[in-house]
């Protein structure tokens, strides 16, 4: 295959397994705890993305000036943002967490206006405000009057809205690292300092102990989340966005929450209702007008 058809297919099978990611934590979580899950599955994301890093000659130490910059990435990536959404997703929906994870461009939009003083063109304030709404009626599962009276709102909605804004953060701190380091190579340490960030927590809380309380469903789970969303999909990911343009990897995003829905309907039985689909067409249609629209 030529580099395109390469990166094209790549990208298609990291946005697949990122869709899927929110179902196998679903299921990790019913043996275990968000913040062994996070651990375990950060333990194995380490050693694939190592093991990449090694095959590509790559492998060697961070310059101690870098490993500041690379633990606050760790901790907002991964200890932070890992614990955010494994925890929220104990009372939220996959499918509801798909959703609002799909907003993170439009949040990282508001924070560019917010922070840097970027200019937010009259389009890109329209699908800021078609992102919000879409998110409210999914969240609500339609019932609007119920936000105001807090009954339609999850626990773990809160976690995961909150989740959606530190990724974006995460990914505009990420950008300088990325202009001056192989990609495989500065998420490896990124994500190993994050992970010894969750073993501090893990010890002081359940300890190993919750491991041997994992069932054939919960490795199967957790090996998906490891090998897959921790390890190769990063890889992969990155590797697509050095080929494609900006425009053509923001197309495979809006795959993601629409792969989340179709797995969390055979997997968990979640309905498929169409405040989920009404609420999610208006999430995508708010993020492509933020990503089309001019300053």
């Amino acid at each position: 295959m030529n580099p395109k058809t390469t990166a094209i297919v790549k990208a298609t099978f990291t946005v697949t397994v990122w869709g899927g990611s929110f179902i196998a934590t679903k299921v990790a979580l019913r043996d275990i705890s968000p913040i062994t899950l996070v651990w375990v599955r950060f333990a194995i994301g380490v050693a694939i993305l190592a093991a990449a890093v090694g095959l590509r000659g790559q492998l060697r130490l961070p310059r101690l000036k870098d490993l500041g910059y690379f633990s606050l990435l760790g901790f907002l990536g991964i200890a932070f943002h890992q614990w955010l959404q494994s925890t929220g997703l104990v009372t939220s929906k996959a499918t509801t967490t798909a959703w609002i994870v799909a907003t993170i461009p439009v949040i990282t939009a508001l924070l560019g206006w917010a922070a840097l003083k970027e200019k937010l063109g009259w389009e890109k304030a329209l699908g800021i405000g078609l992102a919000a709404v879409g998110v409210l009626l999914v969240v609500s599962d339609g019932n609007l009057a119920g936000l105001v009276s807090g009954g339609a709102w999850r626990a773990g909605d809160f976690l995961i809205l909150l989740s959606a804004p530190n990724w974006a953060v995460f990914s505009v701190l990420s950008r300088r690292g990325l202009r001056e380091h192989p990609a495989a190579w500065m998420m490896l340490y990124v994500m190993l300092l994050g992970w010894l960030m969750t073993s501090s927590l893990l010890i002081a809380g359940p300890g190993l102990s919750e491991i041997g309380r994992i069932n054939l469903d919960g490795w199967l789970a957790v090996g998906f989340l490891g090998i897959f969303c921790s390890g190769l999909a990063y890889i992969f990911w990155y590797d697509a966005l050095q080929v494609l343009s900006a425009s053509q990897t923001a197309a495979f995003v809006y795959l993601e929450p629409l792969v989340a829905v179709a797995i969390a309907a055979l997997v968990l039985n979640e309905p498929v209702t169409w405040s989920s689909l009404v609420g999610g067409a208006i999430i995508l249609l708010g993020v492509w007008r933020v990503q089309a629209g001019k300053e």
